[in-house]
């Protein structure tokens, strides 16, 4: 009798780095489609203005609440279930999108309302960035944190080869909404696979031990402070972002609208080599995984990426050499930032990590709004102007750089690309950081701590 027939249906949720691949897939396909939203909206934006002001406002926007909240992010990524809080945070992005879809629809979409959307979607990545680097401890063996960090690497860039190609095509068939609208879609294939997988409860050490919230937010930055090396490689990333958001993350695009005539099918071909290089980058240190010392990944690659990367984009006056600019800086970018992300994973324990994590962010990215924020009025009113016929920089660049439209941006990139190359080789002359590795021992060998009656947490001295 069919009664009898005793059928049970269980479903075990993938665990480890099966979950972890799960999560990196859904993460992935999200990327993408927020990927083509930018590069729809970043469209949108130039030719209603024509000033690479209005882009970087729109880049800086996002980091506005991003760095107000991460320290608050950090103490509750260690506090809350962290797929949970991956889950509310993506379907908090998606809200936005959807209301870019009404007010798009209705024509009442207008610049402004994009930059409070993006204020928004920053604060919801802080709570991102948190606890999905965190919880790549929690899924993934140490010895496979370089692997896992190029696969992360693997997805921004992929998304980058594919979202722009993509989105130029057809953008004239489906417009803003239709772009929006796939947006969507990818951000809800993102929360099915984390409501799919398990992610494991936090060890807890000594480290980790509870206080009041503050004492909490203050422990990610007291942390820092007492690792001398931790603390100079954070500065290193600050400063290094902050070049970095002058010219490469924020004036890139409006310099080759600007010399390609606004061609949006230059753009997307630029933008897209940049996607290749960060995938082969990403492809590579997924295969390798790296050095046993990652120090040398990260300075190494840090002054290549500035050296062959920015110069050569600044120096090109054709599509071809900024896509050969835009390969060769991106190709290097996912092997340093793994190299750096196997030394905090390493040496952070997995309980705290949402915390130090989150002050290693709020201060090694400080500087991005900051170069955001100045990047447009510079290009716009200073660089731009001077190398025009006639400008005052002409005489001495013109040769360089040429003159016209985008070649004061050009020359943006050969300044923050022969600083960034010589300030990243230059932590090599840094005893702290370039032993960080050796100074510091891994998590699962680390010094305990002593906690105090007035509930202030004191760390073992750590060179």
């Amino acid at each position: 009798m069919i009664d009898k027939l005793n059928f049970k249906l269980k479903f075990e949720r993938p665990t480890g780095f099966r979950a972890y691949l799960v999560m990196w897939l859904g993460q992935m396909a999200s990327m993408v489609g927020t990927t083509m939203t930018h590069f729809a909206l970043l469209v949108w934006m130039w030719e209603d203005s024509g000033k690479a002001t209005t882009v970087t406002l729109f880049m800086f926007s996002g980091w506005i609440l991003f760095l107000i909240v991460t320290p608050f992010a950090g103490v509750i990524t260690d506090r809350f279930d962290r797929r949970l809080i991956l889950i509310v945070s993506d379907l908090a992005s998606v809200l936005v999108t959807v209301v870019y879809i009404v007010l798009y629809s209705t024509g009442r979409l207008e610049i402004w309302h994009v930059y409070v959307g993006e204020i928004l979607i920053g604060g919801f990545n802080a709570f991102q960035a948190s606890a999905g680097m965190a919880v790549i401890s929690l899924l993934v063996p140490k010895t496979h944190y370089g692997r896992a960090s190029g696969m992360r690497s693997f997805s921004q860039h992929g998304s980058a080869v594919v979202a722009p190609a993509i989105t130029a095509a057809l953008l004239p068939l489906i417009s803003l909404r239709g772009i929006m609208i796939i947006d969507v879609i990818t951000f809800l294939i993102a929360v099915g696979g984390l409501a799919l997988i398990a992610i494991p409860s936090t060890p807890r050490t000594d480290d980790g031990e509870s206080h009041s919230f503050t004492d909490e937010i203050r422990f990610g930055f007291g942390y820092l402070l007492q690792r001398r090396g931790l603390l100079w490689l954070t500065l290193l990333w600050m400063a290094i972002n902050g070049l970095a958001a002058l010219t490469y993350f924020s004036i890139l695009s409006p310099m080759v609208l600007a010399r390609s005539g606004g061609s949006e099918t230059a753009l997307a071909a630029v933008q897209s080599a940049m996607g290749i290089g960060g995938v082969v980058g990403a492809v590579l240190m997924s295969v390798w995984g790296g050095p046993k010392r990652k120090i040398h990944l990260v300075l190494g690659g840090l002054a290549v990426s500035f050296l062959l990367g920015d110069i050569t984009l600044g120096l090109g006056r054709s599509a071809v050499m900024w896509a050969a600019g835009g390969f060769m800086a991106a190709l290097f970018i996912p092997i340093l930032v793994s190299g750096s992300d196997a030394i905090w994973q390493s040496k952070i324990p997995p309980d705290v990590q949402g915390r130090v994590f989150s002050a290693r962010s709020w201060l090694g990215q400080f500087a991005v709004p900051v170069g955001y924020l100045i990047s447009g009025p510079l290009a716009d009113r200073v660089f731009e102007p001077a190398l025009v016929s006639g400008g005052r920089l002409a005489p001495l660049f013109g040769g360089l750089v040429g003159i016209g439209p985008g070649a004061g941006m050009g020359l943006m990139f050969i300044c923050t690309g022969v600083i960034g190359s010589l300030l990243s080789a230059s932590g090599y002359l840094l005893p702290a950081l370039r032993h960080v590795e050796d100074d510091l021992p891994d998590h699962d060998h680390a010094p305990e701590v002593v906690v105090m009656d007035t509930g202030d947490t004191i760390l073992e001295p750590v060179r």
